[in-house]
Order: structure tokens, then sequence, then C-alpha cells
């Protein structure tokens, strides 16, 4: 017994790496509680009897307040409970062992077997280890077979009480990441570089990619030659949809590849709240939101800002202030009338608006054409000076540029000239 211990655990020690002094004093401590089994008396405290084992002899003794007792039983006991130790120790050392391991690949693809199915859940079978593919983190209506090899992302590594808990998924972002670096050696490299992704598994993903070097396209690195690249991680990912954009640092030309195939004719970008309202075209605008507002919120996840999105037909009203010329007087009058912005009056048209009173054909025909002038430039998105206290940028917006004092020069000009032009229709219709 004596001798063939000191072999199973120089064996043990050498082929699982588990420390010999450990197991030595976890078979004392386990002698000593068998022993007080087998001594049975309510009056000796756990604590009075202990138990050794000679490291160089392998010889065991079982010692009640520092005396060493004997017992027949005591023989067969020591076999059973050293047994029972170094089974438990060369299962803790080994559970130990798989943690350490996969504690190290969290956030790494691992391939593996589909061994069985528990509650929605997929059990995958490693080289050495279980692992569980729970039904949260499974791609919708993905389905799998007994023994089908399967890739997937492990996200944690927990201890449980039966051994090391492996979780995977093929739902989280990370995997889609990770299979962009396996199949694409330009980000490996660390030439190309996924500086965003912003995923629905199972439907559509948005990645966000920019190089490093100038001669290398990212995207173009990332479809690989007819699409040979993509279309691979497409496959394992069985059909999802890949938005491929071009990263900037510049929001203002980050967006519009973000919320593609939609083209947007304005943004505003309120830096202070981290919004952005988008206006499109109306025909645009299911473009824009995508099939369940899949697009926009992906859109939104990737730059990390709020989206609104608005047809053209609900942008803001514009303003008469915003049209050269329009005085306070003429203003009043058209606002009376409740053509309160320019697209009223343009709407509105000629006739109606020379009919206004104090306003005769001509004034309504300078008018109209400001108003007209003010639209051109809102359609063709020339930039708009914003005063320097608004936080809100605004991208292709309305009106043109001008300066305070320049608009109140033509303002009271247009006034004096409004009114001797009405003056002069005035008489003529007397």
């Amino acid at each position: 017994m004596n001798g063939a211990l000191l072999t199973a655990l120089e064996r043990i020690e050498r082929e699982k790496g588990i420390d010999k002094e450990i197991l030595f004093e976890a078979i004392e401590s386990a002698l000593a509680s068998a022993a007080k089994k087998v001594i049975d008396d309510p009056g000796i405290e756990k604590e009075d009897i202990t138990a050794t084992v000679d490291r160089e002899t392998g010889e065991i003794a079982i010692f009640l307040e520092g005396d060493e007792i004997e017992n027949e039983r005591f023989g067969r006991i020591a076999a059973q409970t050293a047994k029972q130790v170094m089974i438990q120790k060369i299962r803790e050392a080994e559970r130990d062992v798989i943690f350490e391991k996969y504690s190290k690949k969290v956030g790494v693809i691992i391939s593996g077997s589909v061994h069985r199915f528990d509650k929605g859940n997929v059990i995958v079978e490693l080289s050495d280890a279980e692992a569980v593919l729970p039904k949260s983190e499974q791609i919708p209506r993905e389905r799998f077979r007994q023994g089908e090899t399967i890739r997937a992302y492990l996200i944690n590594v927990e201890r449980g009480v039966s051994g090391p808990e492996l979780i995977l998924s093929r739902a989280d972002g990370g995997f889609v990441k990770k299979l962009f670096e396996l199949e694409v050696p330009e980000i490996s490299q660390g030439i190309v570089e996924i500086k965003a992704l912003a995923r629905e598994a199972g439907e559509r993903t948005k990645i966000a990619v920019c190089s490093k070097e100038e001669k290398v396209d990212p995207i173009g690195a990332c479809v690989g030659m007819r699409g040979s690249r993509v279309r691979d991680i497409v496959k394992e990912l069985n059909g999802e949809r890949i938005d491929i954009v071009r990263w900037h640092d510049d929001i203002r030309e980050y967006l519009p590849a973000a919320i593609s195939p939609a083209e947007i004719s304005r943004m505003a970008i309120d830096r202070e709240n981290k919004i952005i309202t988008l206006t499109v075209p109306k025909d645009q605008l299911s473009l824009l939101i995508g099939k369940k507002g899949r697009n926009i919120r992906l859109a939104s996840k990737l730059i990390a800002w709020e989206l609104i999105a608005e047809s053209e037909e609900q942008t803001r009203a514009i303003s008469l202030d915003e049209v050269p010329g329009i005085g306070a007087k003429k203003k009043e009058v058209l606002e009376e009338a409740e053509y309160d912005s320019v697209q009223k009056v343009y709407e509105a048209g000629l006739e109606k608006i020379a009919e206004l009173v104090g306003i005769g054909p001509k004034t309504a025909e300078k008018i109209i054409n400001a108003c007209v002038e003010v639209l051109k430039m809102s359609e063709f998105g020339l930039p708009k000076k914003e005063k320097e206290d608004t936080p809100k940028d605004v991208i292709l917006p309305f009106g043109p540029e001008k300066s305070d004092i320049e608009e109140q020069d033509k303002e009271e000009s247009f006034d004096n000239e409004e009114v001797s032009s009405d003056e002069g229709e005035e008489k003529t219709e007397e």
C-alpha cells in the first residue's frame, strides 16, 4: 500500500500537473475525518484527531491528542480514502486546467460537434469539454443536426458544480467580427480595422471599416475577389445580409454610408444631444427606415447617434424671416392671410398674393421670386450660416448665406420699393 501510494502520487504529479504536496495534505485531512467515524466517540473533537503520511516511505499514522492510535480498520479505510482523494483531486485539477484553457479563449471562435439538445439549448462537444449554445444565443430559424460540426463564439466561462461551464454564441456581434478576421488577411494583419459593428442576428449586420494604408481599399478587402470573402461569411450566417461601409471620423461623411441604400436630402445635426434628423424624398423614406425599422436602427447603433427620419413633406416650414427682402409690414400681411411660410406663399401663387391688401402685382411678383430662390437653394443644399450660440449643424439646409447686416439693408430697401410700387398701383386702380 505505502509504496503503491507514493508511486501513484508521483504519476499524478507528472501526468496531471498536480503538486504532490497538495495530494499529501488532502489525504491527511481525509484520513483524519475517516478516523473520527471509526472511533465514533462523541467526547472526541475532530480537531483532536490528526493523520500523517510519511513523504519518504508512505507510512500512514493516526494520532489522538498527539498519541498514535491503532485500529485494524484503519488500514482498509486508509486505502479507500487515499483512492477517493486522488480521484477527486484529479477531477478538480482537470477542471482547473479546462477552466484556465478556455478562459484564455473567451472572444475566440471554436469548433465542436452537436452532441444533444436540452430545452432549446444545444450541447456542443469539444475535444476535452462540453459547451452550451443557449437558445437566446442562436441565430433565429437556425437548425442543427446531431453530430453536425458547428462554429461558435465563446462569450463566457464560469465555474460550475460539475465543472467549467462554457457559453457559446452565434448571435453576438463578436461572432461576425471574428469571422471577418479569419476571412480577411488585411484585418488580421492590422491593415484594415473594424471600427464599429451593429447586428440583428439572422437579419442584417452593418460593419464600418477603415484602412491604415491609402493604397488598400477597406471595403474591397472585406468583400474579396468577386465577393468571395463576404460570401463565405454570409453562408456561415445562413444568408444574413451584411452591409460594409467606410468609416469616417466626420459624422457628415460617415452617416450617408451608414444609412445606405437610402439617399438623404438634408441632415440636421444636434451635437450636444447626439441627435441627427434626416430628411429624404418621400420615395426614399421606406429605404431609410428599412424593414421593421431595421436599417435606421442599425445605422443608429453603428454611429452611436440617435437618428430621426422624416420625408420632405414632413420638413419644417421655412420661415418668412429666411427670405431676403420681406419686411415686417409685408410679413404681417402675409401671416394674417395664413401665408406664414415660404412653402405656403409659393403654393398660393402670384394672383392670390397680389389680392392681399397692401400688396400689388409687382410686389407680389418680387415676393414670389424671392421665395422661389430660397426654395431652390434648399433643394440644392447650399449651406446656411448658423449662429455661433447654437450647437446644431445643418447640412443641406434651407436659405442663402447672408450676413445679418446684408439682410437688414435689403429688407429696408424692399419695404421702400414696395410702398412706392403699391402707391402707384393704387393710383392706377383709382
